[in-house]
């Protein structure tokens, strides 16, 4: 085993609210929690871009905004529970409101958007197929922002690496335990990051410089599907188990649930290539 590793023992917690604050006084504040809250910031400004270049009135921007944010928050937290733990879940059915305790899963949020984005489209009357092809540019950037979040919670990490950029996750074990007790392993975290991020520097070029959402509808988004979704397909095989059931598995959840994604992604790449999803004149 080699000996060149990385410790990584962060803090997951920023702050916690002053006891004098009303209500809320002494509630820690996690850095997940701020990422979160930032991905929603940064993907505003990206659309309001994006919403000015192409001369939409800003209240639908507003309305994008609200509709996300219900739809990605329930979409992701329904995703866990239900795919990750249904048994748990619906024995403690008020469990399923306690997203501060952690537990948002990826699929469930992309399921959450489409659906929101659906009602979004049917109530601006914008096309489903336009929506969607400009909001994978900052779903793209979220996800890296995300999985930032979860290496920052020492979670979803990888199997036991020789490789020199090999994390120990320290805080995931018991206080006190030697170094040479935690195995350094795939920092699984940051590999998804930077493919979100080669995404989303790939479609904000498209987009801008290659005009790839006027010329080839529904290109931009079946990309982003097959590359987020094919990239974790890669990546959790050597990621740890986030369920006791996975060890059994050939594939595990978060395999199963992203090929219907790279199929639908493939079926619209070649539906647009086809020029299947251009306006009729």
């Amino acid at each position: 085993m080699t000996t060149n590793f990385i410790i990584w023992n962060v803090d997951p917690i920023s702050f916690v609210i002053p006891e004098w604050f009303p209500l809320i006084g002494g509630r820690p504040i996690a850095w997940y929690g701020i990422i979160w809250a930032a991905v929603f910031v940064i993907g505003f400004f990206i659309m309001k871009i994006i919403y000015r270049k192409e001369k939409i009135q800003a209240d639908y921007l507003d309305k994008l905004f609200v509709y996300m944010i219900i739809s990605s928050i329930i979409g992701a937290r329904l995703g866990h529970c239900l795919f990750y733990d249904p048994a748990y879940y619906f024995s403690n059915p008020i469990k399923f409101l306690a997203v501060w305790e952690g537990g948002l899963a990826s699929h469930g949020g992309a399921i959450g958007i489409l659906i929101g984005l659906y009602l979004y489209s049917k109530k601006t009357k914008l096309p489903y197929i336009w929506i969607l092809d400009r909001i994978v540019i900052p779903v793209a950037l979220a996800g890296a922002l995300i999985r930032f979040g979860n290496l920052l919670n020492s979670e979803i990490y990888g199997t036991p690496t020789d490789m020199p950029w090999g994390f120990k996750f320290v805080r995931d074990y018991p206080i006190g335990t030697p170094l040479e007790n935690i195995p350094a392993c795939h920092p699984t975290q940051i590999y998804e990051s930077l493919f979100c991020i080669f995404t989303f520097a790939y479609l904000l070029f498209a987009y801008f410089k290659q005009d790839m959402g006027k010329r080839y509808p529904g290109l931009m988004f079946s990309i982003f599907l097959i590359v987020i979704f094919g990239s974790r397909i890669i990546i959790e095989f050597i990621k740890n188990p986030q369920v006791e059931a996975e060890l059994q598995m050939t594939f595990d959840i978060g395999q199963w649930l992203s090929f219907p994604f790279i199929l639908i992604g493939v079926i619209m790449m070649v539906m647009s290539l086809k020029g299947k999803f251009r306006p009729k004149s």
